[in-house]
């Protein structure tokens, strides 16, 4: 269907609507619940084509100062530095601190482009549909931060076991040679962290949460109210 393929002006709207959501039908046949959970970073630079197909679709971001995202990042590249690392092209890329941050922010690689994808909804005439959840909130008290998820999906609570999470994507982690990347243990616990970037590098990073101001936005967000 792309505009490349010489066929595609033989394809109207409609037909367009059948087929994706034919991949979508097709992908999730095997799954009886009525609800799926879809995750994917791109599905906010594609949410006015997702609203067409599924006008009920809403999108949940879980989101954090990127400046300890960023650190994540690091300490998961130091901790594998002698794997072969996917998530940089060269030794351009991966040579320093410094490159490595650069690279992952650029917008069209990992951090970049999710924060950028996050952006570009947050301030579209869909953002009614999105709903951000604070990190540090989830993580200190995670049942209410779920019933208000809950509450956001229209879907009724489900009780959750807060003291036993477990999760991972081994094969996905071992091909980008970062293995554990995914992994999360419970219990759900807020911990601190010693940074392990350069101050002014931290600094940079430390100032990209645009969805503190909701200005000009109909999001939803779920976050830790700022002190006076």
């Amino acid at each position: 269907m792309s505009s490349r393929n010489e066929g595609s002006v033989l394809i109207n709207e409609q037909q367009r609507k059948d087929v994706l959501k034919g991949v979508f039908d097709s992908f999730y046949a095997s799954q009886e619940e009525a609800v799926i959970f879809d995750t994917n970073r791109q599905w906010c630079a594609k949410l006015p084509a997702l609203k067409q197909l599924y006008p009920d679709a809403k999108i949940i971001c879980c989101v954090r100062n990127v400046a300890w995202v960023m650190n994540s990042f690091e300490k998961s590249f130091r901790k594998n530095s002698l794997q072969n690392n996917k998530m940089f092209n060269n030794a351009v890329e991966s040579n320093t601190v410094y490159s490595r941050l650069d690279t992952l922010g650029q917008r069209d690689r990992v951090v970049g482009f999710a924060w950028s994808a996050l952006k570009e909804a947050f301030y579209s005439d869909h953002s009614s549909s999105l709903l951000l959840v604070d990190y540090d909130l989830l993580v200190q008290q995670p049942e209410k931060t779920l019933s208000l998820i809950y509450h956001f999906i229209d879907e009724p609570y489900f009780q959750h076991d807060f003291n036993y999470i477990s999760y991972s994507e081994t094969a996905f982690d071992q091909n980008l040679g970062i293995p554990g990347l995914h992994n999360v243990e419970g219990p759900v616990r807020y911990q601190t962290h010693q940074s392990v970037l350069p101050p002014d590098l931290f600094e940079k990073y430390s100032h990209m949460e645009f969805w503190k101001d909701t200005t000009g936005s109909q999001a939803n967000i779920i976050r830790i109210k700022d002190s006076d």
